[in-house]
């Protein structure tokens, strides 16, 4: 049984990295059940999405934050595997082009934004601007903000206030957010680096900039326990999900998704009367 509100940040939280499980007792007894109960909440999420489509009142937007090799990708991939492609957009978020550096910090993702009856999936996100930013001074130097210093609290705190009226506005207009932040140890991080040194076929997922971040966890550990303490709301909650163990983490990531989805109330469109006669009427012509 998968409580999901045991991973979930409440507002007001502060939160402390190491006071959270990067690995808990698996929701599963072996590996054939693990598929048996993934396989359950692909279907729900398959069902209520056909649902969610049709009632056309609500976008869903799915971001997934992480350390390297926290399995991002693999969430999304078997989470999202049984979803209809047609209501369902992945981004993925680099450095900043020359363009989007002229931007506002969330002109670029919000140009992706789900519309009603979608799901919206942001792997990486607008929350890199108080992530990688902060651990990286420079990146935010070459953003060329008027009368911002890197060195200023002031202004980590003017992108949280901006990210809490974005994520408002967006609820207020139907747009249910669901923030995952997958926590990996430094260990587990450290093994999975080894398995993709180790077998050809992964070799592509690393780079040298892999281990050069990796010199930066004490940071970015500070980075994320501020932006989830700051950022997690009633309306666009973090979940802190234990990522040590990619398939309770797939689970516990797909219960969740699937509990928002249930909680929003949906029905399928109802015909009016004269709807109703016009369609018994080109039934009679089709008989």
């Amino acid at each position: 049984m998968i409580h999901t509100r045991d991973y979930c940040v409440r507002e007001g939280d502060q939160v402390t990295l190491n006071k959270w499980a990067t690995k808990v007792a698996p929701a599963y007894d072996s590996k054939e059940q693990y598929h048996k109960l993934l396989a359950e909440h692909v279907e729900q999420l398959s069902s209520l999405q056909k649902l969610f489509y049709a009632f056309d009142r609500y976008a869903v937007l799915l971001i997934f934050q992480a350390m390297d090799a926290a399995g991002k990708d693999g969430v999304i991939k078997h989470v999202m595997s049984g979803v209809n492609p047609q209501g369902c957009q992945v981004f993925s978020y680099k450095q900043p082009s020359p363009m989007e550096l002229q931007h506002d910090f969330l002109w670029r993702t919000t140009r992706d934004l789900p519309e009603r009856g979608r799901i919206g999936i942001f792997n990486r996100s607008y929350y890199e601007e108080v992530l990688i930013v902060r651990v990286h001074p420079k990146v935010l130097r070459s953003e060329g903000l008027p009368g911002h210093s890197s060195r200023q609290p002031a202004v980590w705190e003017h992108r949280y206030r901006s990210i809490h009226a974005f994520e408002r506005h967006l609820h207020a207009n139907g747009t249910r957010i669901i923030k995952f932040f997958l926590h990996l140890s430094k260990d587990e991080q450290r093994k999975r680096f080894l398995q993709r040194i180790d077998d050809p076929q992964k070799n592509w997922k690393f780079s040298m900039a892999d281990i050069e971040e990796r010199k930066y966890w004490k940071q970015y550990v500070k980075a994320y326990e501020e932006c989830l303490s700051a950022t997690s709301t009633a309306h666009s909650p973090w979940y802190v999900v234990p990522a040590d163990d990619k398939r309770n983490a797939r689970l516990i990531v797909s219960s969740i998704i699937v509990e928002t989805f249930k909680s929003l109330k949906m029905s399928y469109p109802t015909s009016s009367p004269q709807r109703r006669r016009e369609l018994l009427a080109i039934r009679k012509q089709l008989t």
